[in-house]
């Protein structure tokens, strides 16, 4: 009777804390958690301009990558904690293994065996107003073809010089 009582309160306040995952954003990826109850939030008065810088590769060709992923859920926490989502600009600056993840699904394909679990996301994010530069350096070197990328990525000089002019423009700077 005793594991029954305690098998129904674990049931129970599982049930009772459990939360749903929300998209306001990136409605297929990125989902956060609400924090109603916050008390540190974004200010809904700033204009959040955000360089990120993604080189983090994905564990696996077949599946999506978690610095993608990160940026999706970055929209998505500031506008769940009250940003206008025109209030965010958020440029990316893609190089070294992540590189990788702005081949087309042919290019990928053939690569990896995998089509690229990434190509939704991008679109996602694209069509957020993220702008998506990968480095042009990293291409060299890791033989991508500037003709078989994924349509939202832009070629930059290089990641250093993306980062770089953005932070000297003002914006905030991350790494994932």
């Amino acid at each position: 009777m005793k594991f029954l009582i305690t098998v129904g309160l674990l049931v129970f306040a599982t049930t009772v804390f459990a939360q749903t995952r929300v998209n306001p954003v990136i409605k297929n990826y990125g989902g956060i958690f609400p924090v109603p109850d916050a008390v540190e939030k974004p200010d809904p008065n700033l204009t959040y301009n955000i360089v990120i810088e993604i080189e983090r590769a994905s564990e696996k060709p077949d599946t999506l990558s978690w610095a993608l992923n990160n940026v999706a859920r970055l929209l998505n926490l500031h506008v769940s904690g009250g940003v206008p989502k025109e209030k965010l600009h958020v440029v990316l600056a893609i190089h070294g293994g992540a590189a990788y993840t702005v081949m087309n699904n042919e290019t990928h394909r053939a690569k990896y065996g995998v089509d690229n679990p990434n190509l939704k996301l991008y679109q996602e994010l694209s069509a957020a107003g993220v702008k998506i530069y990968v480095c042009g350096q990293s291409l060299i070197a890791r033989n991508i073809d500037r003709n078989k990328m994924v349509p939202q990525v832009k070629i930059a000089t290089s990641m250093l010089t993306t980062l770089t002019t953005y932070q000297l423009k003002g914006y905030a700077a991350l790494k994932f």
